[in-house]
């Protein structure tokens, strides 16, 4: 029997031969999922550090139960501690100072939000006084922030009688 040069076997290649691509082609996709995974972590880890980069003095805000506000740009705080001492943003000022203070940061803007933020324990005098400094200031804009998850208003779910509230 007779063997041509065209069969595969006399070529020497012990079976069929591709011509053209005898290497692997290059991908044309694109794989995600590093990336995808990735982004999740990342996610998370600003999630977890972000209130973190937020409060400046600490204090220890009171429950409500009223809905948190949408975030404004670059809000004015005025925190009040347990002790009385007040800051604006994270530095310390006195009461004589605070309205001044405000009005330099605003640059007499009185429509600029400013949020106080009182520690549970403050005494309420003290946080009525800068309440009614910064009225007095024309700031029109005054915003009382708390955390979630208080003692409940009275509603027909609470377990309160009504004139008391939850420690």
């Amino acid at each position: 029997m007779a063997l041509s040069a065209h069969d595969a076997f006399a070529a020497g290649g012990g079976g069929r031969r591709r011509r053209g691509r005898n290497r692997r082609g290059a991908l044309a996709e694109i794989n995600v999922t590093p990336l995808v995974d990735v982004m999740l972590v990342l996610l998370i880890v600003f999630m977890i550090s972000a209130p973190l980069l937020t409060v400046g003095v600490p204090v220890e805000l009171p429950k409500t139960e009223a809905g948190a506000m949408q975030d404004q740009n670059e809000p004015i705080t005025v925190s009040i501690r347990a002790d009385g001492s007040l800051f604006i943003q994270e530095n310390p000022v006195p009461f004589a100072g605070l309205s001044p203070r405000l009005k330099a940061m605003t640059g007499n803007e009185t429509k600029k939000p400013i949020y106080v933020r009182a520690d549970g324990r403050a005494p309420y005098a003290i946080v009525a006084q800068v309440m009614a400094a910064l009225s007095t200031s024309g700031f029109t804009s005054i915003n009382l922030l708390t955390d979630t998850g208080g003692p409940s208003s009275g509603g027909a779910n609470s377990g309160d009688t009504p004139g008391q509230l939850r420690p």
